[in-house]
Order: C-alpha cells, then sequence, then structure tokens
C-alpha cells in the first residue's frame, strides 16, 4: 500500500519500525500534542491498516481535536473487532460512542451473536486476527514540516475504511472469559455494566492493600503485576495482555488486594464494579458461578505450573491427575484435618489460609500457617501415622484433597513425588520442632499432618 498524502520517504534511510512509531505517537498523544500524534497514526494505519490499535488512536487523537469523523471511526474499529476475535477492543468503542451520546446498541446485539453462549462460531481452538508484526517498517511524515490542511479528514476516512474490502474472518472464535459462559440475558445485562478505563502509562489500575471493589478485563495494551514487601522492595509477579481478567479474588473473597497492578505504556480496561453485580439481581447467581468457575480453572493451571508436585508429570498427566483431586471450599473456623486422626490423604491450598495448630498442655499452640500452593497431609502418610496436628482454615478457602489409595500408587510410581514430601516433610518436622520451642522431639512426638 503505497504511503498517503503528507507522509515523507527518505531514500536510502531505513524506515522506523511500527512499534518505534507507536511508541513516539503515544508519548506525543499523552503530552497533549494531537496533531503530530495523529500523523504518526495515520501513517500507521496507511502501511498497515489491520493494526486496529493505531485505528482506534486516531478516533481519539480526532475527538480529542473535536474534528469530524471520529465517531465513525470508532464504530469501523469496533465492527473490526467483533469479526476478527478481540471483542474487549469492540467493547470500548462502544462504551466510548455512548460516553458521545451516540447510540451503539447494534455492537452490543453483535457482540451477543458472535460471543453469546449459543453462538455457533466460538471454540476453545479459534484464532484471532493477530496485529501487523512491531517490525513493519512504516514510512513516516516529517514532523518539522506544517501538517496538511486536510490532514483531520484523510485520516478519518482513512482509518473508517482501512478494512472495508477485508474479507478473510476467523472461522472460530474465542469465548469472553466469564462472559460467554452466561445465560444472553446475563451476558446482555453484564456487557451494560462495564465500565471503561482508559489509562496512562504508570497508573495504577489496582493497589496492593486496598479492598477489591471490582475486577477487570484487558482490552489492550500491558500491564503489570507487582507485590511490595515491608522495606518497600518490589516483587514482579506477572505481566498482562489482551484478554487477561484481574482483581477478582479480592472481590470474590472480601480480602484487601494482594498486589498492584500498573499500566505499562497504556491500557484499555473494562471494570465490572460490586454495584454494578448486585444490580443484576436474579441474575448474579450465574455471574457469580461463572467467576468462581474461570477463577478456579486459573488458579489450577498456575498451581500445575508452579507447584512440584506436578513438576514430574506431563500436561495430559496434570490434567488426568487434577481429575482425581476433589475441591472443597472451606468457612473460617472449619477444622480440615483433627489432631490424632488416621492419615486421610493429600491436601492442597488452591485459595485462602489455614492454621496449623497442636495441643499443647491442653491449649492449641499455632505452628505456622499454610497459603496458596502449600501441600499438607504428607507426614501422617508417609510414616504411617496418626496426626499430631490440627489444620483450620483461618479465612475462607479452596482445598483439593486427594485420597490416601492413590497419593500411595503415585508415590510408588514417581520417586520424584515421593522426595519431594519427603524432603517437604523434613523441612516441616524441622519448622514444627522451632515453632514448639525445641529441637529434640521424640519420634513419638513429632507435628504429623
Amino acid at each position: 500500500m503505497s504511503p498517503g498524502k503528507g507522509v515523507t520517504v527518505a531514500r536510502g534511510i531505513e524506515m522506523p519500525a511500527l512499534a518505534e512509531v507507536k511508541m513516539h505517537a503515544a508519548r506525543l498523544f499523552a503530552q497533549g500534542n494531537l496533531v503530530p500524534a495523529l500523523r504518526l497514526y495515520d501513517a500507521v494505519v496507511a502501511a498497515a491498516p489491520l493494526d486496529h490499535d493505531a485505528r482506534l488512536k486516531v478516533a481519539d487523537c480526532l475527538a480529542g481535536l473535536g474534528a469530524a469523523g471520529a465517531d465513525d471511526v470508532y464504530r469501523a474499529v469496533a465492527w473490526y473487532a467483533i469479526k476478527a476475535g478481540h471483542p474487549l477492543v469492540a467493547l470500548i468503542c462502544q462504551r466510548v460512542l455512548e460516553s458521545r451520546q451516540v447510540d451503539a446498541s447494534e455492537l452490543t446485539s453483535a457482540l451477543v451473536v458472535h460471543y453469546g453462549c449459543d453462538s455457533e462460531l466460538l471454540n476453545r481452538f479459534a484464532a484471532r486476527m493477530a496485529p501487523p508484526a512491531p517490525t513493519t517498517e512504516i514510512p513516516v511524515p516529517d514532523l518539522r514540516a506544517a501538517a496538511p490542511d486536510d490532514l483531520a479528514v484523510a485520516a478519518a476516512r482513512r482509518a473508517a475504511t482501512a478494512t472495508a474490502d477485508f474479507h478473510d474472518w476467523p472461522e472460530a472464535l474465542h469465548p469472553i472469559p466469564l462472559l460467554s459462559a452466561l445465560t444472553e440475558a446475563a451476558f446482555r445485562r453484564v456487557l451494560d455494566t462495564l465500565t471503561a478505563r482508559r489509562l496512562p502509562a504508570g497508573a495504577l489500575a489496582i493497589r496492593e492493600g486496598e479492598p477489591g471493589q471490582s475486577f477487570f478485563f484487558v482490552a489492550g495494551g500491558e500491564l503489570r503485576v507487582f507485590a511490595t514487601d515491608g522495606l518497600g522492595r518490589q516483587t514482579e509477579l506477572a505481566h498482562l495482555h489482551e484478554g487477561a481478567v484481574f482483581g477478582e479474588m479480592a472481590l470474590l473473597s472480601a480480602q484487601p488486594r494482594s498486589a498492584s497492578v500498573e499500566v505499562v505504556g497504556e491500557a484499555d480496561l473494562l471494570e465490572v464494579g460490586r454495584a454494578s453485580l448486585s444490580a443484576l439481581a436474579d441474575e448474579i447467581g450465574a455471574v457469580a458461578e461463572a467467576l468462581h468457575a474461570f477463577t478456579r480453572d486459573r488458579l489450577l493451571s498456575n498451581l500445575m505450573a508452579t507447584s512440584p508436585l506436578f513438576r514430574p508429570f506431563n500436561r495430559q498427566q496434570q490434567r488426568d491427575l487434577l481429575r482425581r483431586f476433589t475441591s472443597h471450599d472451606v468457612a473460617p473456623g472449619t477444622p480440615i484435618i483433627h489432631q490424632g486422626e488416621d492419615a486421610r490423604g493429600l491436601f492442597v491450598v488452591l485459595t485462602g489460609e489455614a492454621e496449623v495448630s497442636r495441643l499443647d498442655a491442653g491449649r492449641p499452640a499455632v505452628l505456622g500457617t499454610l497459603r496458596t500452593g502449600d501441600v499438607f497431609g504428607e507426614m501422617a502418610l508417609l510414616q504411617g501415622s496418626t496426626t499430631t496436628a490440627s489444620v483450620t482454615a483461618s479465612r475462607q478457602s479452596t482445598v483439593l484433597f486427594l485420597g490416601r489409595e492413590y497419593v500411595e500408587r503415585i508415590v510408588a510410581n514417581f520417586p520424584e513425588i515421593k522426595k519431594y514430601l519427603e524432603d517437604l516433610a523434613e523441612d516441616r518436622e524441622l519448622d514444627n520442632q522451632l515453632a514448639l520451642g525445641g529441637d529434640d522431639l521424640d519420634e513419638g512426638e513429632q507435628v504429623l499432618i
């Protein structure tokens, strides 16, 4: 595609890559320099018309300048995003149009048709239109020269029609996390509650320690997740991109946020607040059920990826093993293991916390706290003894349980698992001795859970 009007190509000089051009354009936009930003984004659209992010930013520049054509671009980008497998981008466009007092109800209907629970297009193994490669060369205008008089009109026309003749849509689409599992009525009502959050670089979407009042979908951009210790040191935990969901754990558990989430570059989010969910009234059960199911599946995936218990197995074996576990929701104060009982099996904390204690002179002595990913119950299993400690949920928790017979089969067939459990039991025995104030406990006094 040839460069558009106002684009200068310097012969013999290497053209900048798409990622670099967009970075400069984003910086100009953040500084309020909308005309040069528009010129760069327009150059990206001219060279890479499938870059829906650049087209969206063209609309943002036009809206900021008060120029005509912004609404047409938002609508065109939304339709492209729906068909191309980027429904959250379409929702951002819809919310922006509504904020500009423009009717966008047809976009809601299209989202339901394409991504509702009855859509025949949905498939777990679907594809979505990928953006152009970041290394794509972009002929750029000379920003030192005056902008063309018809810049806004030309940029609006180009961005609105960039994919008008495109027909190579994916044959199947990925479901929207959580939402595509809802009934059509619940899906429509949840869509109506979503709030667009368009955040600049460095903004905190959520802050560690604050109460969880909402959760978020990432429609575009990048965010980093990090935790901060008592000395102010940050530990980076993850990076989030389009399609990610975050913040739901604190909302479900009514606990403070366990980490902060900061925008890298720019990000578009869709927020679902507690008040919005409550407004769904009779549909709230379906929403909560879908949210719990999604959260559980994600936690299980994280557990398989990080826990030494699952490391010796391939992916299929991990899934088969997980099916053997039963899941139990445990209210605060509920005993999970009673001191003195026979070993029943192996437990894994999926969410929440549990307290380990032992009766000492008739009074419980706290030995430690179990958190997400922690395995317990292994000591009594390995030593064939009754448990000499209790485990009680200290807050709302979900615990996975694997029966004794199946654990014994795994230990017999996988030496790595046996060694992991033995090492875990040895470390825990030392911790228990230190917690009880002694380092020479008799075998019969060892705390076995």
